[in-house]
């Protein structure tokens, strides 16, 4: 029986199968698939033949392992030339084998069941086996000489020569790049300003530097040396093979990179198509609401107010839809990875969308009820201020003390308003100032209504186009509640128009010689003196002006 009967192998490109794809039958098909998986038998690391299918109960892989040693062990025989191996005839068989003092040694034997694997006839598959075999033996001793592993040797030498010397210039011109960066004397390095915004500092765009030069030079370092592996292998006959295998990978990477960009090419201009007309289209809707802010496009539906948040909404409208449009024309938008970044960004999305939903509901009601809009005052949840900014999901207000103080929409949307510039804006009505004093009856009504007047025309931020009034709310047991109200000509200076008022209230009681009894306090009318401050009173100086912002 031959050494490696019926040994199942052919060449790594086989010739192209006489059965085109659809034409076979199902049972051909299924034995495709039930078929073991092919294995090599190769020699230095290259492959020689390739082996489909194993002989008796030994696998493709046993066989191929095998195969291996003994070719090795033929090719190492420098006593066997590769014309000693021929073949012969031995019916059912082709045998391949060794021509040695007038006797035929068998090694490869082909039947026509294993011929008819790769489509070839009997004699057709032997004739290549034997033509492989004796290429890979002469290719294994012309590389295996001893001036071979010389020259190899002196080529190695030389090229860590150089590799050493380009890392030692690598290594010098990261310490340089290092110094540079971090030398407080460098004037090129002066941060990042745009349309007169400084974005970056100076020492932020060195902190940015310096992790980017370190990630530049450990990539550079580990690029040239994993390129310098199949080098070095390549100058050695044993590895050669290896040194292929690795420099077909590297090329392999490099020719399907580039060919994933030149394929990709065509989707990415697609890409930019849309996005380009999405920016024009936002551009678009941002001037035509921008002239309907400023007045110069009127609609009767549409309150000038509504510009603003609405163009917001329609810009990421804009958005999204050009984002998936674009999405299928993105290089990889199939991938396990897109597919993983998007459930991820489904579950976070998932978790916070309650709030967020909430919070962006409440904005856009309180945008098209028009509560209130930036700039008016008002008070919210017991916090008074002028409202700084009217986002989708938070309201910001800027108190009298310069405190910016940001409520969530949804909180806003759920508490009571109170709009001071509403009135003077929708119905040109200057909005009420109200304060509250109690007097004793022992003091007539009248006489308090005209002190009560008269302090507020001493006011100065009363409004004259409407004369002011007093109103009695209740007659309690020791005095009696008048209220004065008085309107505001700047509803800005609230604050400080109600203090400038009560000032001007216990200066006209105090010059009358009226005793205030606000909140809890009463005369006792037991022969104490009168609790009036005296009136004029030489301590008393020129009011100190009220800072601004204080209203």
């Amino acid at each position: 029986m031959p050494l490696l009967a019926a040994l199942l192998a052919a060449q790594l490109l086989a010739s192209p199968p006489l059965v085109r794809a659809g034409a076979a039958p199902p049972e051909a098909s299924a034995a495709a698939q039930n078929a073991p998986q092919p294995a090599f038998i190769e020699l230095d690391g290259r492959r020689v033949l390739e082996i489909r299918a194993g002989v008796g109960a030994q696998t493709p892989a046993q066989m191929a392992q095998r195969g291996s040693q003994r070719l090795a062990e033929l090719a190492a025989n420098y006593s066997i030339e590769p014309g000693q191996i021929v073949v012969q005839e031995d019916p059912p068989y082709t045998t391949i084998g060794l021509m040695r003092g007038g006797a035929f040694e068998p090694r490869i034997s082909v039947d026509d069941r294993n011929a008819a694997r790769f489509q070839l006839s009997r004699q057709q598959l032997a004739q290549r086996y034997l033509e492989q075999i004796r290429a890979a033996i002469v290719r294994y001793r012309q590389t295996h000489r001893r001036s071979d592993w010389l020259r190899g040797a002196a080529l190695a030498l030389l090229a860590l020569g150089f590799y050493i010397l380009w890392l030692r210039g690598q290594m010098a011109l990261n310490r340089h790049l290092e110094r540079w960066i971090k030398d407080p004397a460098n004037r090129r390095i002066r941060g990042l300003q745009v349309g007169g915004n400084q974005w970056l500092t100076a020492d932020q765009e060195r902190s940015l530097l310096d992790p980017l030069r370190r990630i530049v030079h450990g990539s550079v370092l580990l690029l040239v040396s994993y390129l310098s592996i199949p080098l070095f292998l390549g100058l050695f006959p044993p590895t050669q093979g290896l040194s292929e295998t690795l420099r077909a990978q590297i090329t392999g990477l490099v020719v399907g990179g580039a060919q994933a960009m030149a394929t990709a090419i065509p989707d990415l201009i697609s890409v930019a198509v849309i996005l380009g007309l999405s920016v024009l289209l936002m551009r678009a809707s941002n001037a035509w609401f921008r002239a309907v802010e400023m007045g110069n496009l009127r609609l009767r539906w549409f309150y000038p107010e509504w510009a603003r948040p609405t163009a917001r909404l329609v810009g990421i409208g804009i958005l999204l839809l050009g984002v998936v449009a674009a999405y299928p024309y993105i290089p990889g938008a199939n991938s396990k990875a897109f597919q993983g970044a998007g459930l991820f960004v489904g579950v976070l999305a998932a978790l916070g969308s309650s709030a967020v939903a909430a919070n962006l509901i409440g904005g856009l009601m309180l945008t098209y009820t028009r509560a209130f809009q930036e700039g008016d005052r008002v008070s919210i949840n017991d916090t008074v201020g002028v409202v700084h900014d009217c986002a989708l999901l938070v309201t910001r207000l800027r108190t009298p003390r310069n405190e910016v103080v940001s409520i969530p929409n949804a909180t806003v949307l759920g508490s009571s308003i109170v709009n001071y510039s509403l009135s003077r804006r929708e119905i040109a009505e200057p909005v009420v100032i109200a304060t509250t004093v109690t007097i004793g009856y022992d003091v007539p009504w009248r006489q308090v209504h005209r002190l009560m007047l008269d302090a507020a025309g001493a006011t100065a931020g009363i409004s004259r186009e409407r004369p002011p009034f007093v109103l009695q709310t209740s007659l309690n047991d020791f005095h009696i509640s008048y209220e004065l109200n008085a309107y505001v000509e700047d509803v800005d200076t609230y604050r400080s128009t109600l203090s400038e008022l009560l000032g001007a209230i216990q200066d006209q009681f105090a010059g009358a010689g009226v005793e205030i009894l606000s909140p809890g306090y009463h005369a006792m009318r037991d022969g104490n003196g009168s609790t009036v401050p005296p009136w004029p009173s030489e301590s008393f100086g020129t009011p100190t002006p009220t800072p601004p912002g204080a209203g």
